[in-house]
């Protein structure tokens, strides 16, 4: 069994086929698909694909720091909601990207903070987004480590250094499509890095691994992440599937 920790299957790329893309994961091995939340207006296809793939895809809910904008009080409103309402997988994705646009900077902080509240209220470990901003989100993680927050720095693309900080405060980092491409440098970090401490993702539909880069990225491609990984760290497959299945397991409560 191979789980796919970080996967959006609900968005529009994957409406007239979504099917045929868990077939193809599932004959490839992936059968748990945990699906982070961005923002209001993606929840209800969430929670709609969850329904239709019952105990295979499983939902976490978040504001993604990239969707905190002008309305993000109203946004983390409906967040708390939906936590309320019903048990979710993670608080996630949550974090801080300086990346695209830094005016609401001191919202993203506020939104993730308030987010790594909530998953210690509900006993929930959070799913991190961090872009250009690495250093700030594992200080802020930091912060709560004392009162026993937990979870996946998703798309881990830092140095040894910063993997060293996010194990240290009991993280687990997730490795996805960026490990294929040459440019990354990604593949000479993780090979200082224990197997313990890695969770597989694809961030479906983004991210898409080598042989594919450019295309859609879907669930069944997580074996070439598995076989990079496997040569880097010169073990079996079956090793990797089994060591970051045991990861995701007790991350996630399984």
């Amino acid at each position: 069994m191979i789980v796919d920790t970080h996967c959006h299957l609900y968005l529009d790329e994957f409406k007239n086929d979504i099917t045929e893309v868990i077939k193809r994961a599932e004959y490839e091995g992936v059968n748990k698909f945990y699906l982070p939340g961005i923002d209001s207006t993606e929840i209800e296809n969430m929670i709609l694909l969850e329904t239709k793939f019952p105990g295979k895809c499983i939902a976490m809910m978040g504001l993604h720091p990239c969707y905190v904008k002008e309305n993000y009080q109203q946004e983390l409103a409906v967040l708390k909601n939906w936590l309320a309402k019903r048990k979710f997988a993670a608080v996630g994705e949550i974090g801080l990207d300086f990346y695209w646009d830094k005016t609401f900077v001191t919202q993203q902080y506020e939104a993730f903070r308030l987010q790594i509240e909530l998953s210690l209220q509900y006993n929930l470990p959070i799913v991190i987004h961090t872009r250009n901003a690495m250093q700030e989100t594992i200080n802020v993680v930091k912060e709560f480590v004392p009162a026993g927050v937990k979870g996946i720095f998703h798309c881990f693309g830092g140095t040894v250094e910063n993997a060293n900080e996010i194990i240290d405060a009991g993280f687990y980092l997730g490795i996805g499509g960026v490990l294929t491409y040459k440019k990354s440098g990604l593949a000479e970090v993780l090979d200082k890095i224990d197997l313990k401490h890695i969770v597989l993702e694809t961030d479906s539909p983004y991210l898409t691994p080598v042989p594919f880069r450019g295309k859609r990225n879907e669930s069944s491609y997580l074996k070439y992440v598995i076989e990079k990984l496997a040569e880097i760290k010169k073990v079996s497959i079956e090793e990797i599937a089994i060591v970051t299945t045991a990861n995701a397991e007790k991350i996630f409560g399984l």
